[in-house]
């Protein structure tokens, strides 16, 4: 059984959410600001958070950055009435893994929380496959109809990051912060070099291509066969 945290400060969401995820056979942990919801997290394990923003006291954002300069990789849910392009962008770059605006479908938060946890499952077991391309962890392979290749390991830890996280955006900082150390004397543009890197290796991949944000970072997604012919 999964346990999901719930960080909202209305009593009668709180009480939506805990009974929607109960009745789907998840247990679930309520917190009415960010700090009850730290709280929380360095007292259980937790598999996944759903976050509003504005709450008292600490709200979505601060907890937010709070989880993810404490090295967390829980995967967060924001579930919020601040929809402006502004306010999705600032979640993306503190780290977020979804977003969703107020009010909410209740059978889509329950697809968009199963379709999180299977990807945080897929990083933890250290193997993808992507179509007919499979990435090994342990060895830094990637394997594609029957042909294995080893990447140097910065490139096969961002593809791997990307590919377990399809359609996730991931600022530069993002890539930055987890595969370079803090003393490191690399710059935002060594991403760049890598992503380059990346997609002239898979150039001629019609599993995944890696996509651009314009003003954010990088993306993975999975190409359908009428995009197969479509470059990184």
């Amino acid at each position: 059984m999964f346990n999901i945290l719930i960080a909202d400060d209305q009593p009668n969401i709180r009480r939506l959410y805990e009974y929607t995820l109960e009745k789907n056979g998840y247990c679930p942990f309520t917190a009415a600001n960010g700090e009850e919801a730290l709280e929380i997290l360095a007292e259980h394990h937790i598999d996944l958070v759903v976050l509003d923003v504005m709450m008292p006291e600490m709200d979505g954002f601060d907890c937010l950055k709070a989880i993810r300069e404490g090295g967390l990789s829980v995967p967060v849910l924001i579930i919020t009435a601040k929809d402006s392009a502004e306010d999705v962008r600032k979640s993306f770059l503190l780290g977020t893994d979804d977003y969703m605006v107020k009010p909410v479908d209740e059978i889509e938060m329950l697809l968009r929380i199963k379709a999180l946890l299977r990807r945080s499952r897929i990083s933890e077991e250290q193997r993808i496959r992507i179509g007919g391309t499979e990435l090994i962890y342990d060895s830094f392979s990637v394997i594609k109809d029957g042909v294995s290749t080893v990447l140097p390991r910065k490139e096969f830890q961002i593809l791997f990051k990307l590919l377990s996280f399809p359609g996730k955006t991931f600022t530069r900082r993002n890539l930055m912060d987890e595969f370079w150390s803090m003393d490191s004397d690399s710059e935002a543009r060594t991403v760049d070099v890598h992503i380059n890197r990346l997609r002239e290796r898979f150039r001629q991949n019609d599993d995944f291509s890696i996509i651009t944000v314009r003003g954010l970072g990088y993306k993975a997604v999975k190409l359908s066969p009428e995009d197969a012919g479509d470059s990184l």
